[in-house]
């Protein structure tokens, strides 16, 4: 390989690689920063701020306030980081059969889903984030709409029987609900026994503590502003759970968790 080839080639890879890292950078910094009209700090009874965010069960009453807002605030964040690209692969690829959504909120999975699946239910604790989300299915065809139910449910306690869908999706919800585990034990309990359980998530990363530390740092700030705990072990909690993991796969320096994976 000449000189100037292998100059040619060294400054793709790292111009390829500046832009990866500044998109990491802009998304956790658009994703973390403050939001627009962010509520107020809980309080104490002595009238001082000092319940913690990320331990408070209550952030349904975080997602309610911030649906109508959720997806322009959002956008950004997933354009730069490719989370669009990312989602629609995650279901193109392994999304089959009758189809069941927890933490499906605003329904930013809706249009990804592969012609070949029958059925897709999605369901969320918050109602609000559910209109968002019959919003965009009624712009849809009416085939489209068709296929799709929306209903509000607890991801820990579905009124489903066992053994009832043939693909589980979670895209960014373990970081919202109060207990994830008991959530993807219960995933399992309503998973076909040959089924898929598919997640998309993100959390601390091993790789790079000072990310883990900034995320650590700033899990309050976050937690306040949009109901999400980010740095949360999704290992820990994916082991914890009992789930067979087919495939993992980390993006954005460990932060983002690409996983398919069976009930045990």
């Amino acid at each position: 390989m000449s000189m100037s080839t292998y100059a040619r080639r060294f400054g793709i890879v790292a111009v390829s690689g500046s832009i990866y890292v500044g998109a990491v950078y802009l998304g956790i910094q658009l994703y973390g920063g403050e939001r627009k009209g962010q509520q107020q700090a809980l309080l104490g009874e002595d009238g001082n701020s000092t319940a913690s965010y990320v331990l408070d069960p209550r952030r349904t009453a975080t997602f309610q306030k911030i649906a109508y807002s959720y997806d322009d605030e959002i956008a950004k964040d997933e354009f730069v980081m490719g989370i669009n690209l990312m989602r629609r692969a995650l279901l193109y690829f392994h999304a089959t059969g009758n189809v069941l959504e927890v933490g499906a909120g605003t329904g930013r999975n809706l249009g990804f889903y592969p012609s070949g699946v029958k059925k897709i239910t999605l369901t969320d604790s918050s109602d609000k984030m559910l209109e968002k989300a019959n919003e965009k299915l009624s712009r849809m065809s009416n085939s489209e709409r068709a296929r799709h139910d929306v209903m509000v449910a607890d991801a820990g306690k579905l009124p489903f029987p066992d053994n009832s869908y043939d693909t589980i999706v979670d895209t960014f919800g373990l970081c919202s609900f109060d207990d994830p585990t008991a959530v993807l034990k219960e995933l399992q309990r309503v998973c076909k026994p040959d089924g898929k359980i598919l997640l998309l998530e993100h959390g601390r990363t091993k790789a790079y503590s000072g990310l883990s530390s900034y995320l650590d740092k700033h899990a309050e700030r976050h937690a306040k502003n949009w109901g999400c705990v980010w740095n949360r072990d999704i290992d820990k909690i994916v082991e914890a759970s009992g789930l067979t993991l087919e495939k993992l796969h980390n993006f954005h320096f460990g932060t983002t968790y690409y996983i398919v994976a069976k009930p045990r």
